[in-house]
């Protein structure tokens, strides 16, 4: 019997891609310039999730360096690296493919900036397996807000009931519950739920691949 379609909307960083050691080296390079040492990829990954503002800022707590500044440090320096050691989770390729071919409708929905976003996507042939990529920068608001996970659904023609968030983060989460979807939480990326209670926890994306 054939599965009814669901919209799956997914995370990037943490979720479909583990991009923490470029992250990490772009954010000490910006660290570098202005004089400072080098954070550990552990520490730098722990601050991703609400966006590269934030992840800056997280970055230079306890200095005076203007963020806005760091940012335009930073930003050239990912762009030029952004897939240097960044990878594909362990199934993401084939998994989208055949979510796709079963009839499932997918998105990606993503705090991280869309033209970074964009570069990574094309770079891994995945992004015509998308029908939005919804991500900061393309949309007025960010994650944990419920406007993202809104928008795909009205694009998508997809009701609550039918919609799943895929996500490593309790941003991800709390989208999902404020726009009255379910949420499915991976263990295997860099956040937390926090408070969250998702619907369903996985610990690999084949194990996400069998929920659906």
């Amino acid at each position: 019997m054939k599965k009814k379609p669901k919209l799956i909307i997914f995370d990037l960083d943490g979720t479909l891609i583990d991009s923490a050691r470029d992250l990490a080296a772009a954010v000490n390079e910006m660290r570098r310039h202005f004089g400072l040492p080098p954070l550990d990829v552990a520490t730098i990954t722990g601050y991703v999730g609400n966006g590269v503002r934030l992840l800056v800022s997280r970055a230079l707590q306890g200095t005076t360096i203007n963020v806005d500044d760091a940012l335009r440090i930073q930003a050239p320096i990912y762009r030029a690296h952004i897939v240097d050691e960044t990878t594909l989770y362990p199934g993401v390729a084939e998994g989208l493919r055949r979510l796709r071919d079963q009839g499932h409708i997918l998105a990606v929905a993503t705090n991280k900036p869309a033209e970074a976003c964009d570069l990574i996507l094309e770079h891994f042939g995945i992004r015509n397996l998308f029908v939005s990529v919804l991500a900061g920068g393309r949309f007025p608001v960010l994650k944990p807000e419920p406007d993202m996970i809104l928008d795909v659904m009205a694009t998508a023609g997809m009701p609550a009931d039918d919609t799943w968030v895929v996500g490593d983060n309790y941003t991800d989460l709390e989208s999902a519950r404020r726009a009255g979807v379910r949420s499915l939480f991976v263990t295997y990326g860099y956040g937390e739920p926090g408070n969250e209670k998702p619907t369903l926890t996985c610990r690999s994306f084949g194990e996400v691949m069998d929920q659906f």
